[in-house]
């Protein structure tokens, strides 16, 4: 039996579906919200860093969500997503090491600065402590109190932009030889770089590929493949879609004055 403990807006469930989806594989769904499922000790006993996804393979748990990827390619038959070729091997792993590293907590940061920041400045102070309490990782607690407080003018944020230039720059650099990422198909560097690339256009940040034209053409060829459509497009209700389209502020502008000074 298979069980996929997710969420929809979750980068890194947003992966795993469509890695399932491209090997043809179906999983039982327990959807959670985030506002504090994560942390019933029940998830927790499956999830102990009280995150999403957590796939169950027959009452085992696999966690984090690069080595679940690996794990699907590995557990179960279908399209191989990962390359012959051991140099393009590399280049998958490469992808994932920069975005498990870097990427993933810049996208944290941006997302909190920006779509994420109105809700949480809606409560009390106390209230907002109390959510970050609730974290098992004071770094990322404090991470998130810094930018939900100083939005944009967050000293973490100038990083962040860095992290996401280094990822587009990986892809541009991909395109100039081959149509996917990590050759010729779809590979689990597509998967795992898709939901971020989608987060900075939700958060009206696209013009930061403007300098890599590679970008926009692996873009247009992958965010509407049927495993994007059906794990992120087709996924997302009006709930999910709000964040982002109650972004009153053009970040831009800011994000390209902080590129300029850099």
């Amino acid at each position: 039996m298979l069980e996929l403990y997710h969420n929809i807006n979750s980068v890194c469930a947003q992966k795993v579906r469509m890695a399932l989806i491209e090997k043809g594989v179906e999983a039982k769904e327990h959807l959670l919200t985030l506002r504090g499922d994560q942390f019933d000790p029940a998830y927790m006993t499956l999830n102990p860093n009280a995150v999403v996804p957590t796939l169950v393979h027959d009452g085992v748990p696999i966690i984090e969500s690069s080595a679940i990827l690996y794990y699907i390619d590995e557990a179960f038959p279908g399209p191989a997503l990962m390359p012959k070729d051991p140099k393009a091997r590399h280049r998958v792993r490469l992808f994932n090491k920069l975005i498990d590293e870097y990427v993933h907590n810049s996208c944290t940061t941006m997302t909190f600065a920006t779509a994420f920041r109105p809700r949480l400045m809606q409560l009390t102070p106390e209230q907002r402590e109390a959510e970050y309490a609730k974290s098992p990782s004071k770094k990322r607690a404090e991470l998130k109190r810094d930018v939900i407080t100083h939005g944009l003018d967050s000293g973490y944020v100038l990083e962040a932009i860095d992290n996401h230039e280094k990822l587009l720059k990986m892809v541009d650099d991909s395109s100039k030889t081959w149509p996917y990422l990590a050759g010729d198909s779809y590979t689990l560097a597509d998967a795992a770089t898709i939901p971020y690339v989608l987060r900075l256009e939700l958060l009206k940040l696209s013009k930061l590929w403007d300098r890599y034209p590679g970008v926009a053409t692996w873009w247009e060829r992958i965010k509407h493949r049927p495993s994007t459509e059906q794990a992120i497009w087709s996924r997302m209700s009006d709930a999910d879609w709000a964040p982002f389209k109650s972004i009153q502020d053009d970040p831009w502008p800011k994000v390209k004055d902080m590129l300029k000074a850099a």
